[in-house]
């Protein structure tokens, strides 16, 4: 029976996994504003202080990843809120497949579609603040651990605001404090191993932090769904 539930588990997280990604592919022009808006906050930052290379690359960790931050709220807000409107969110609540298995999915597409080319495209930002090489790939390291842990933090909050109204106002003020430490540890890992310290530290909390949020994210979300349905 175990193994059943199991099965069935990860047969509703994939199926929603597959589902949500084809929405995604047939919206790219959204997909694609969230990547330009990435570049776009990255690129201007240089053009808005002082073009010291050194101050530079001291700030392009924490640009970066508050730039990946703003990006990925932009498409928070419609993670379940289409699935609400046209009715396919009840099914998915009655249905006799596992919710928080489901939520999972929807979750885990989003960052795939979100989150990854995020992650692909740090490297450009590294180049545009003068970061070397390493430092890139510590930058790129770190928003690949923390970037899921966002997502699980958006996809709580955009569950919490569903049918509200000004739900994404009210998303980004519940996501933006939660997210501060996942902000400091992400951004404190580039700055720690460009100073020589290592960057161990900072990806350990990070790794915890994913782990916490794969183990609590799904059942927190599903309940969140469930109180928005009722």
């Amino acid at each position: 029976m175990r193994q059943q539930a199991a099965a069935g588990a990860f047969a509703a997280l994939g199926w929603a996994c597959r589902r949500d990604l084809r929405l995604a592919m047939r919206s790219r022009a959204e997909l694609a504003v969230i990547l330009v808006f990435f570049l776009l906050v990255t690129s201007l930052f240089p053009l808005a202080v002082s073009p010291d290379p050194q101050l530079l690359r001291a700030i392009a960790p924490g640009i970066a990843w508050v730039a990946a931050l703003l990006a990925s709220l932009l498409g928070l807000s419609r993670l379940f809120a289409t699935d609400h409107g046209d009715g396919t969110l009840e099914q998915m609540v009655l249905a006799p497949a596992p919710l928080q298995a489901l939520v999972a999915g929807k979750v885990l597409a989003h960052w795939l579609a979100t989150g990854v080319p995020l992650v692909l495209l740090s490297p450009v930002a590294g180049l545009q603040f003068g970061l070397p090489a390493d430092a890139i790939v510590v930058l790129a390291a770190s928003l690949a651990i923390g970037t899921p842990i966002l997502s699980w933090l958006g996809a709580v909050a955009a569950a919490l605001t569903l049918g509200a109204r000004g739900g994404s106002s009210l998303l980004a003020l519940l996501v933006l404090p939660l997210a501060v430490p996942v902000l400091i540890f992400g951004a404190g890992a580039v700055e720690s191993f460009t100073s020589g310290l290592g960057a161990d530290a900072h990806f350990s909390l990070l790794g915890a932090g994913l782990i916490v949020a794969w183990v609590l994210g799904p059942a927190a979300t599903a309940l969140a769904v469930r109180i928005a349905h009722e």
